[in-house]
């Protein structure tokens, strides 16, 4: 695999192979933002309480929502929730005026059930989650696939043998990179030690600088940070720390916060879900239920748009991506799949360059 391979972005032909999708994360306060009203089909996101502006989640499907306004001629809106208890009201205005409702995060799941038990002829994505209305459409991610390839990715280039994950809060998705992280490190540096924080917020970008400048302190090298917006001050505090000291992104690259410092992304495929849902209820095909994207759909990646990572590390990171894809290592997802994880053998990639399995 080539380092041009592991920047490749998800392409629109490969991600989704049926019509229900569209994604959904961070959120915020209750103010609406139109961007292009074009013709009749209105499209609202309702953000968790991190916002748009969070650099991440939210913005990635703010990100899809502007590029279908753009091109597919939907209006787009965006409502924005000051805290949990506004999910459900915010969710409700999107349905009155919407023809498909997105909830972007794991944390709307109860509150966009009950909005579309009561909206049954309307259409509603849920990012992150699943429900069992029907006309949810529920789209998930392999996050812990990509995380393991940055996990091995990060085992292979720490200098100190530590590296930290600051996490937002420990839900699902948030797990699934947390584990496959640990796993992949484990893989190639079973002697590495990993500092793990939770801040049980994801919009709180001053409490992710100070621990990760903790972490960094410390001794390690290298930070995972899961946490949306409070993930900005792990950028914030390896730019403090200069040469020597790295950030894994995930979701998406955020180099821009802290230029040369991203060892890699473990990439997904929020806007491209968002972007997919509104395509499908402009086509007429929009349907409920669940879709769960990992690399062999082409939902997620391991990027690394600065080529920072070393041609071995390369190498072994697309041996590894062809061995998951074709379903011979099964990357854990949760505690219980982690605790019972036997990290497998290094591939030997000496012999020969290694194909990219989605060229």
């Amino acid at each position: 695999m080539t380092n041009g391979l592991l920047n490749k972005a998800i392409t629109r032909r490969v991600v989704v192979k049926s019509a229900l999708l569209a994604p959904a994360v961070a959120v915020l306060p209750i103010a609406l933002h139109g961007v292009a009203a074009q013709d009749q089909i209105t499209v609202t996101m309702v953000t968790d309480t991190a916002g748009l502006g969070d650099q991440n989640f939210n913005d990635l499907a703010d990100r899809g929502g502007k590029q279908a306004a753009s091109e597919l001629g939907i209006e787009w809106k965006v409502i924005e929730s000051a805290d949990a208890s506004a999910y459900e009201p915010n969710l409700t205005a999107g349905a009155e005026q919407s023809a498909l409702t997105v909830g972007v995060g794991f944390l709307l799941s109860d509150a966009i059930t009950s909005v579309a038990e009561q909206y049954s002829d309307k259409s509603f994505l849920l990012i992150d989650s699943t429900s069992d209305a029907p006309n949810v459409a529920g789209v998930t991610f392999k996050e812990n696939e990509p995380a393991f390839l940055a996990g091995v990715a990060a085992g292979m280039s720490t200098k100190t043998n530590k590296l930290g994950i600051v996490g937002g809060q420990r839900i699902p998705p948030v797990i699934r990179y947390e584990v496959g992280f640990v796993a992949g490190v484990k893989t190639t540096n079973p002697a590495a030690e990993i500092s793990i924080v939770y801040l049980d917020t994801f919009g709180d970008p001053v409490a992710g600088q100070k621990t990760a400048a903790d972490q960094y302190s410390l001794g390690a090298d290298i930070i995972l940070p899961i946490a949306g917006l409070s993930g900005t001050g792990v950028y914030a505090a390896v730019k403090e720390k200069g040469d020597g000291f790295w950030v894994v992104g995930a979701d998406t690259t955020q180099d821009h916060l802290a230029p040369g410092h991203e060892l890699c992304v473990a990439q997904k495929g929020v806007d491209f879900a968002v972007y997919s849902g509104c395509k499908a209820v402009v086509d007429g095909t929009f349907a409920g239920g669940i879709q769960n994207l990992g690399l062999k759909e082409g939902g997620v990646s391991l990027q690394d748009p600065n080529h920072k990572l070393s041609p071995e590390a390369t190498a072994i990171v697309a041996a590894f991506q062809a061995q998951i894809i074709d379903g011979t290592l099964v990357v854990p997802a949760d505690d219980d799949t982690l605790a019972a994880f036997v990290a497998p053998p290094i591939p030997d990639v000496s012999a020969s360059p290694v194909a990219s399995p989605t060229a």
